[in-house]
């Protein structure tokens, strides 16, 4: 499975390669540690529902340099995935972002059950909040647990 952009390739991580990236961070980053070790678990849990569970990474197409990645909390029984994101320092503010997200949006928008995408941003995060709102995201009014929350209803997506 892979996704292409104009400028990018996204392809599922294996559970192999999540568990490289929990080790890499440990000692580093707790809150990534923590997270690539929860997306690894969650693909050894939910074998069937892998692709919502693991990272696909973010490549440029131009060199194949991985960039950052992006993921799914699983897939819900309401049909609303929510999506996480990040790029490494120096590829932001280039709209790799927009681009990665969108295309990881459409994909899910076309898979059974799913019927529109949520997300939620630091409130200080407004490079992250711009990201969504090109994308067609609205405010929930609901804070989370990281921040406020927004949805991506599938009749109201903006294609990559």
């Amino acid at each position: 499975m892979q996704l292409e952009t104009q400028r990018l390739t996204l392809h599922p991580l294996v559970t192999e390669e999540l568990d490289e990236l929990a080790e890499r961070y440990r000692g580093v980053d707790s809150e990534l540690t923590k997270a690539y070790t929860d997306m690894a678990d969650g693909c050894r849990q939910h074998p069937e529902q892998q692709l919502w569970y693991t990272a696909w990474g973010i490549y440029l197409r131009e060199t194949g340099a991985m960039i950052g990645d992006a993921d799914f909390k699983g897939l819900p029984p309401d049909g609303y995935p929510e999506i996480g994101y990040g790029l490494e320092s120096p590829y932001w503010g280039r709209g790799y972002a927009t681009e990665a997200v969108g295309a990881l949006c459409h994909w899910a928008l076309e898979q059974p059950g799913v019927t529109a995408i949520e997300a939620e941003t630091a409130p200080d995060n407004a490079a992250s909040q711009r990201v969504l709102t090109k994308l067609g995201f609205a405010p929930t009014g609901v804070i989370g647990e990281e921040g406020p929350r927004f949805r991506l209803d599938g009749e109201k997506e903006r294609k990559p």
